[in-house]
Parts: C-alpha cells; sequence; structure tokens
C-alpha cells in the first residue's frame, strides 16, 4: 500500500522571527539611505553647526518621548524616516568640518564608513549564524550607554580631549554589544517589532560611524 509522502512544515516561531529579520533590514536599509541622502543635502547647503545640534536634541526627543508610543502603528514607520531623517541632516555640518578640516579629511569619511559597515555587517552575521544568546548583555549596555551619554554631554562643558576620546571608544564597545544584543533578541523571538528594532540598529550605525570618524580624525587627520 502506497503512502503519502510526509510533509515538512517549518515551525511558525522560525516564520515570524524571518519575518521580523527581513521587515527590519528592509526598514534599515532605507533609514540609510534617506539619511545619507539628508546628509549630502546638509553638506551642500552648508548649514551652520548649531543645526547639528538642534537636529541631535529633536532626534532624542524623538526617540525617547514619542516614538516608543507609536511603535506598534504604521504611523511608526513615518517617525522613523523623521528621527533618522534629523540625525542624518544634522550630520552634514560634521562631514564639512571633517572635510575642510583635514587634508584627507575624505578618506577619514570613507574609512569611517567602510569600518562602520564591516562592523556591523560582521556582529549582524556572527549573531544571525551562531544564534548565540546575548540577552546577558542588556542591563550592562543600558548602563554603559548612560553613564557614555552623561558624560559625553560633560564633555561638552569640559573640552577634555582625552575624555573625548575615552567616550568615543566606550560608544563603540557599546554600539557593536548593541548590535550583537539586538541581532540574538530577534533570533531568539524575543524582539517581534521591526520597527523598535530597526531604530535600535540605525542608532547603533550611528553612534558607531560618529565615534569611528572622531577617532580616526584624532589618529590619522592632517592639517
Amino acid at each position: 500500500m502506497a503512502t503519502q509522502p510526509s510533509v515538512v512544515t517549518r515551525p511558525e516561531s522560525i516564520i515570524a522571527t524571518n519575518r521580523v529579520l527581513r521587515n527590519t533590514y528592509a526598514l534599515l536599509a532605507m533609514t540609510l539611505v534617506f539619511s545619507a541622502v539628508l546628509a549630502g543635502v546638509s553638506m551642500v547647503l552648508n548649514v551652520p553647526p548649531m543645526v547639528s545640534l538642534g537636529c541631535s536634541i529633536a532626534a532624542i526627543v524623538m526617540l525617547w518621548f514619542v516614538l516608543p508610543r507609536y511603535e506598534d502603528s504604521s504611523a511608526g514607520i513615518g517617525l522613523v524616516f523623521l528621527t533618522t531623517g534629523l540625525l542624518g541632516f544634522g550630520l552634514g555640518p560634521v562631514l564639512n568640518m571633517y572635510l575642510s578640516m583635514f587634508s584627507n579629511g575624505a578618506e577619514i569619511v570613507m574609512l569611517a564608513m567602510g569600518g562602520t559597515a564591516v562592523i556591523f555587517l560582521g556582529l549582524s552575521g556572527y549573531a544571525l549564524t551562531s544564534r548565540r544568546d546575548f540577552s546577558f548583555m542588556g542591563p550592562a549596555l543600558m548602563v554603559g550607554i548612560l553613564v557614555a551619554f552623561v558624560a559625553g554631554i560633560a564633555n561638552i562643558f569640559l573640552g577634555f580631549q582625552p575624555l573625548a576620546l575615552a567616550v568615543s571608544s566606550m560608544f563603540m564597545l557599546l554600539m557593536a554589544g548593541l548590535m550583537l544584543y539586538q541581532t540574538s533578541e530577534i533570533v531568539h523571538g524575543r524582539e517581534t517589532n521591526y520597527i523598535r528594532a530597526a531604530i535600535t540598529f540605525y542608532v547603533s550605525i550611528y553612534n558607531m560611524f560618529s565615534s569611528l570618524l572622531h577617532l580616526l580624525g584624532m589618529g590619522m587627520g592632517e592639517d
């Protein structure tokens, strides 16, 4: 008697995880392109440095107080683009500063971009393929980011160069940890909101790039 061929079905959890990953990386890619375009517009307009500070403050308000209220609705997508657009536009004056301050400014910017891309793809790829659980990093990352943020704000008034380098180094390490942590949260099904995941990745990439740009400028900048 002939038997019916067995049908192999994928667990719902795996399908859901793959959907979150796909949507997260798609939204992340679109926001990176969008913010890059706005950074280019800002550079062409040669907006003053104070605009960068204003955009950063507005983006922080969006991240902390507005976006969490709408991250479960379609309006959250628009708010993600608004937030990343603000950060991208505010990055223009910073990039212009490096291009004008150093004779090899273009090389520094490209190295920072390439280094950030390699770090993000490498760490996310490792977390995806190894499927290691990095949830234990959560509390330490929260405390570390808060400490680094406060130290960075304080150094705006102190202007202490060694502290600035330490803060940039701290942010690089913390953002690397955040990339591993967020990817692990998706892989293990604890993060199911692709809007929240995408903005977390974007913030980690943005801070990684900014910190690497600062370190490279201090280490290899030429007058």
